[in-house]
């Protein structure tokens, strides 16, 4: 593992054409992270940290290959560990991945390792990685909060594929199995929730979501780590090495065809976005679902080559955010999947201790949309956001379904 070089920060300052003094005032509240939620990136990046002592943690850098066969050689692999999101991003806190720090190189992964120790008295450390494709520049980036105030603490087991890769999706088809590597413990507790969501109320709308007056909760017993293990329903799981502690890993098991949508009364719930109240519930109240959803389209548009365009366009989008944005519940029904779908992937991503801001691009700066997700404090996940609703949003709200349903809305 080796420092940053000299002759690597002159190749990467000169190929992103940026002055070295602004490089070096970069923070991450600064970095545009939009990529992270491209339907055109050729990584997916994440970070799974594992406690393995009062002060240390072995952190494993998961690099999804998206793009078919790609060459090692054609991306520059950097880690650094912040003590805040406002802390600047110099080349003295970038550490440099070589091929020779490859933990596993296998057919759909890259995987790094290493440990790192964060003092008891820190109360603020956040792991960075970035991947730059040297072929146009593109610089993918994800972070993880090893310890804030959002992170009740961190899991001293973790998940994986049958490679020993880290299971780096947000969600299990049912059936399937897991293996899980523990340090402490040889077994784990699993938590079953049979939950079906509602789906969020629009961005506009300011009143409180309902809450569920009774949380199902069943307790599947203890199993031994390093042994596959299935899990057959949908809901979520949660498991624990401690049911007393403040930590652990959720699991969203969904069905065969997830993230794809499954069938005709999966559909018609998921068309809730674009749809008046009258024509959803008629839709609701079809016997025939697939010829109510034939006429649906067809009334949109008036013309059945663009309603199969717009049909294919609009899953995609439902696809991509249970892809990102599954926690407990599919990502289509989430806050920020909600918007994915309807407003597009943003044209810029900001993360802060506390927030998450998306911008989509208005005449000038002033003119911009965003949307700020605020992050909330839950043992389920430490990446857990809702929207903050407003009134304002209504009229760009409005606009993006009406170009949904006249077909023209594509990304």
């Amino acid at each position: 593992m080796n420092r940053i070089t000299t002759p690597y920060l002159f190749f990467l300052f000169a190929f992103l054409s940026i002055p070295f003094i602004s490089l070096a005032q970069k923070t991450l509240s600064s970095t545009d992270q939009a990529l992270r939620y491209s339907l055109y990136s050729r990584l997916g990046l994440k970070i799974f940290p594992i406690k393995t002592g009062n002060v240390n943690f072995k952190v494993q850098y998961v690099i999804e290959k998206i793009e078919e066969n790609p060459d090692f050689s054609n991306f520059a692999f950097s880690y650094s560990i912040l003590s805040s999101y406002d802390q600047e991003i110099t080349p003295e806190q970038t550490v440099v991945f070589t091929q020779d720090d490859l933990k596993a190189d296998t057919e759909r992964h890259w995987l790094f390792e290493n440990t790192v120790e964060i003092p008891v008295d820190q109360d603020t450390a956040i792991a960075v990685l970035t991947v730059l494709d040297t072929r146009q520049g593109d610089e993918y980036v994800y972070h993880i909060d090893l310890k804030s105030p959002y992170v009740l603490d961190q899991p001293d087991f973790g998940a994986y594929y049958a490679n020993e890769v880290p299971f780096d999706q947000t969600y299990l088809n049912k059936e399937e199995s897991l293996l899980f590597k523990t340090v402490n413990t040889p077994s784990i507790q699993a938590f079953y929730y049979p939950m079906v969501f509602d789906v969020p109320f629009p961005p506009m709308e300011t009143r409180p979501a309902d809450i569920p007056k009774e949380l199902n909760i069943i307790k599947m017993g203890d199993f031994l780590a390093d042994v596959p293990k299935q899990l057959v329903d949908e809901g979520y799981y949660f498991f624990q090495t401690d049911t007393t502690a403040s930590t652990g890993v959720l699991l969203k098991t969904a069905h065969e065809s997830f993230p794809k949508v499954k069938d005709w009364e999966e559909m018609v719930q998921m068309v809730t976005y674009i749809s008046t109240r009258k024509e959803h519930e008629a839709l609701l109240l079809a016997e025939d679902k697939k010829k109510a959803l034939d006429e649906y389209w067809i009334s949109l548009t008036r013309n059945p080559e663009i309603a199969k365009e717009l049909i294919r366009n609009y899953f995609r989008m439902i696809e991509f955010a249970n892809i990102l944005f599954t926690d407990f519940k599919e990502g289509w029904k989430t806050d920020r999947g909600m918007v994915y779908v309807v407003m597009g992937p943003p044209q810029e991503v900001n993360f802060y201790l506390d927030r998450e801001v998306w911008s989509y691009a208005g005449m000038d700066e002033s003119s911009k949309i965003r949307f700020t997700f605020a992050r909330a404090k839950t043992i389920l996940s430490p990446h857990f956001y809702t929207l903050n609703r407003s009134r304002a949003y209504q009229p760009v709200w409005f606009k993006n379904i009406s170009q949904w349903r006249s077909g023209r809305m594509a990304f």
